[in-house]
Parts: structure tokens; sequence; C-alpha cells
């Protein structure tokens, strides 16, 4: 864990949730932001190009953030049980190769998953809150919380209210993410914005700071169930909003942004935003994971034609 800057205070924000006319004041009182300029920064750090052992180093380290998941009604425990030894193992020619950090998977199924990463180190966590569209009651929600950490989940992924947040309802949406940090008990929380229907960056900077406000230990771009997802616009303004968190509280917050991301480019691209933005502090699956299961395949083909020369090709990885 890094050092909490000197100045830094972790209470130094409390006033602002105190109401929902001091949140209120709070959130609207954060700068706006420059779209044409955010864009530009993301564009332009998607440039850089890295080579050699630093590439090498690179696909490594998206292995090692990837949250491999599964969230269609057609899950199986067969398919549960396939995707966690893939997680633990995802080369079976190249036992070199790293872990995943996790296994995403709705709250029935956390068991068999907990089952099939035993011993691997590989994390389970569980989307919850009735994903994706958070439709539903508190009660249900937090029921939904309470079942995923009773079968053994070691980090829970919900999504906020995006409705209340339009209407302007910042304290429930704020109260809400506060009652499953509670429910989730020792399990890190993942907050979900869903940034593809949140409109502006305005309102996405809105959102990650309640988020942060309210005890998230993740905040994460989307659920993967949209149409637009994580962009590397809105994944380094969440950046931002992080590093600044922490030059105010001393309080460090992971980033994931989900959906959209395919290739080791993209990835590549995603961890030299990180870099230049918040550091090496942030370049660790403790604080920076990717959503994107369809990532892993991409980033083994590249990791095998390193190591041999030749592209495989995707008939010599696994496909889920």
């Amino acid at each position: 864990m890094p050092t909490a800057p000197a100045t830094a205070d972790p209470h130094a924000l409390t006033d602002a949730v105190a109401s929902e006319a001091t949140l209120r004041r709070f959130l609207q009182g954060l700068p706006g932001v420059d779209a044409v300029g955010l864009e530009g920064r993301a564009a332009a750090l998607g440039t850089r190009s890295i080579k050699t052992t630093a590439k090498a180093y690179a696909i490594d380290l998206a292995i090692s953030m990837i949250d491999l998941t599964t969230l269609e009604g057609a899950d199986t425990p067969g398919k549960v049980r396939a995707l966690g030894a893939k997680a633990a193992h995802p080369d079976p020619t190249d036992r070199t190769a790293p872990r995943t950090a996790a296994v995403c998977v709705y709250p029935d199924m956390v068991a068999t998953a907990k089952e099939a990463v035993a011993g691997s180190g590989v994390k389970v966590a569980s989307v919850a809150t009735a994903f994706p569209a958070g439709r539903a009651a508190l009660d249900v929600k937090l029921g939904d919380v309470r079942e995923a950490v009773a079968a053994g989940a070691d980090e829970i992924d919900m999504v906020i209210d995006r409705g209340a947040f339009l209407a302007g309802k910042y304290m429930k949406v704020y109260e809400e993410i506060r009652a499953v940090k509670e429910a989730s008990g020792s399990a890190r929380l993942k907050v979900i914005f869903e940034t593809g229907e949140l409109s502006t960056y305005d309102n996405i900077r809105r959102a990650s700071w309640i988020g942060m406000l309210a005890g998230a230990d993740f905040i994460k771009t989307s659920t993967g169930k949209v149409g637009v997802n994580a962009t590397p616009a809105n994944t380094l303004l969440m950046l931002e909003a992080v590093r600044d968190f922490r030059e105010a509280t001393g309080v460090q917050i992971g980033v994931k942004p989900a959906g959209g991301i395919r290739t080791s480019k993209d990835a590549v691209k995603f961890l030299v935003i990180v870099n230049e933005t918040v550091g090496e502090d942030w370049l660790d699956n403790h604080w920076f994971r990717f959503g994107a299961s369809s990532l892993l395949s991409d980033l083994l083909m590249q990791r095998q034609k390193l190591a041999t020369g030749r592209y495989s090709g995707p008939d010599y990885v696994t496909v889920d």
C-alpha cells in the first residue's frame, strides 16, 4: 500500500456527505470536464508504443489484471469450472503464463467458481444488486450481495441506480452504495457506473466521486451490456478522479474499465494511460483490472508470438 500524502486527511470530505444539499453542492462544485482536452490527451497517450521486453512485461501484467467473466443466462456449473481452470492456467502449454486476477460470475455460481479456483490465488468476484439494470428494491439488492458473500465471493461488483443518479438523487445513490459496502463485509466492492448511460463526462466525474465517498474499493466503467462501454477517455477521467481522491484523503481506490477492450494493443494503451496518469502505484491487479474476457485470447497469442517468433492464431488458445 502506498503511503498517504503528508497533507492528506481521511476525514477531509466528511462534510460533503452530511446531507443531500451538501453532496449536491460538492458535486456541482467539481471542475467541469474539458471534453476536447480529455479525448485529445487519451488519444495522444494511445499513440505510445512499447517494444521487446517492455511489451512482454505489459502483456503479462495485462493477463494478471483480467477479471475472466461469464454472465449469461445459459451459464452451467461445467462452464464455470472450465472458466476457473482457464483463469488459474490461461495457457495449458506454458505454465509460466500468469493467472488472471479473478473469475466473475452470478451469485448462484460463486460456490462452484470458488471450488474451481481453490488454491490458485485467483479471486472470485460476483455481480450483484440486480445486475445489469439495477432495477430492484434495496432489500432485494442487499439479499443478492449477502448470497454471494455467504457463498465465498472475494469481491462484489454492484451497479448504481442510474435512474436515481440522472434524476439528481445523489444521496440515494450514495446511501445505496454505503448499504452494499456494509453488506459486502470483507469482500472488496467494485461500483459500476454504466458510463455509456451517464451521457456526459461531468456526470462520470460526479459518479466517480459519489462511489469513492461511499466507500468503493474500485470504480468501474461498465457492465459490458450496453453499446458504449470502456473508452480511453472515460477511463482517463476516472483515473484522474482516484488520483485526486488519494491526494485529498490518502485513500487509494482501484479502477476497472470493462467492455470493448479486445486486443493486446488496446490493453497496452490503457496501461500507458494508467502509468502516465496515476503512476506505478496502480500498475498492479490490486488496483487496476480489465473486465474483458475476450482480451485474454489475444494476449496469449501475442505472448506466444514473442516467445516463438510465430503467430499461432486463435486455434491454439482456448475460447470461452
